[in-house]
């Protein structure tokens, strides 16, 4: 039986602190209306000390389980995409995982820069086509205030923290996600990048280890080569997408791309023959929040009720890699309504899976120490 991944769940977090235009030009040689001109954005999300990726995504996930109405051992995967985890591992899927209480799901991160969501959702719905799980989460989450260069306003100006996530169930109803095309090409790899942080010396006698002193983990971005390779892109993502699903322009009512710089959706909407209505947009307030910008724009188009049952809808995402993508998604998820006493019983089940993760952690550390003392061993006896 053809199974189709729906959409039946979304939800996003973003981070209380607010950051203007105004309070960058403090920082850099800019002004509100330099930044509003050539970018189109006027305030955006930044984490506060204490959040993470991780913990961003959680807030988001959490707030698509309850809109899906599913319980998070329901779950059977999680994907985070994302070019920000706070640890190279685990993984911020795994942690996701724990904080959710998913106890049944497999996680794991996905890095394809700006084009993340469009991936993570492409290998969600095909494990849900094959039958290998029913239900997934896909989440976009940054933080990306944390590798970005404060005083080089080509990059500051532009970007923003967030986290957004969709749930995804099959279904034999013909829907969901319905095509998706993938690209990259890694000639294209100096163009937009973010270094890894290597700067451990090996302690190895003979071991080669590069160190480039001027190593620096933040954005680094070529402006001008990205604009027409991201202008390029879209157009031919969308095209791809709908000669796989037999449409044309005129059956799809929204296309929602990665949230970049309004400049670049002006000109592919150009390139297009198409109104920049037909694009949703709401990089003015977030900012470029990487792979979570997809995300999060679905969900304040939701809220702003400018989706319908039926209606097809395009995301194309393109960012460092280089990578591209498109997903079609046919929009037919009518959200149940969640009453409030309903709503804080799933917060509370979340503090609850907290508590039973601290207990088994510190079980672990029981049956160690319990081991050590039988063996009449004091000293750390494991490998790896």
């Amino acid at each position: 039986m053809m199974r189709y991944a729906h959409i039946v769940g979304w939800g996003h977090y973003l981070p209380e602190r607010v950051v203007t235009n105004d309070e960058l030009s403090r920082l850099v040689d800019t002004t509100d209306e330099w930044i509003v001109q050539r970018t189109g954005i006027h305030t955006r999300h930044i984490a506060a000390a204490h959040e993470t990726t991780a913990t961003l995504a959680f807030e988001a996930a959490a707030r698509a389980l309850a809109v899906a109405d599913l319980h998070p051992s329901q779950i059977e995967l999680i994907i985070v995409a994302t070019s920000t985890p706070g640890h190279m591992f685990p993984s911020t899927a795994c942690l996701v995982q724990d904080y959710l209480g998913a106890s049944r799901a497999g996680a794991f991160d996905l890095g394809a820069a700006c084009s993340g969501f469009v991936y993570a959702l492409q290998m969600a719905s095909q494990s849900i086509a094959t039958g290998a799980v029913r239900n997934a989460l896909v989440i976009g989450a940054e933080t990306m205030s944390r590798v970005v260069d404060w005083s080089d306003r080509g990059t500051c100006v532009l970007f923003g923290d967030g986290a957004g996530a969709v749930v995804l169930k099959g279904s034999s109803i013909p829907g969901g996600v319905m095509a998706t095309t993938l690209r990259s090409d890694g000639s294209g790899a100096d163009l937009l990048s973010l270094p890894a942080l290597y700067h451990n010396p090996v302690p190895i006698a003979g071991a080669e280890f590069a160190h480039n002193g001027h190593h620096k983990n933040i954005v680094d971005m070529d402006g001008r080569q990205v604009y027409r390779f991201a202008t390029n892109v879209i157009a031919s993502s969308v095209q791809d997408v709908l000669k796989q699903s037999g449409l044309t322009l005129d059956d799809i009512a929204l296309i929602i791309p990665h949230q970049a710089n309004v400049r670049i959706i002006e000109t592919a909407a150009r390139k297009m023959k198409l109104p920049l209505e037909k694009f949703y947009l709401n990089l003015d307030h977030t900012g470029n929040t990487s792979a979570a910008s997809i995300p999060v724009a679905l969900c304040d188009a939701v809220s702003e009720g400018r989706l319908e049952p039926d209606d097809n809808i395009i995301f194309v995402g393109f960012g460092g890699g280089l990578t591209w993508g498109a997903s079609l998604v046919k929009w037919d998820v009518t959200p149940p309504q969640v009453s409030f006493i309903d709503h804080e019983w799933k917060r509370a089940r979340y503090v609850m899976a907290r508590g039973r993760s601290r207990l088994r952690r510190l079980s672990r550390r029981v049956e160690a120490a319990v081991a050590r003392s039988s063996n009449g061993h004091k000293g750390d006896d494991s490998a790896e």
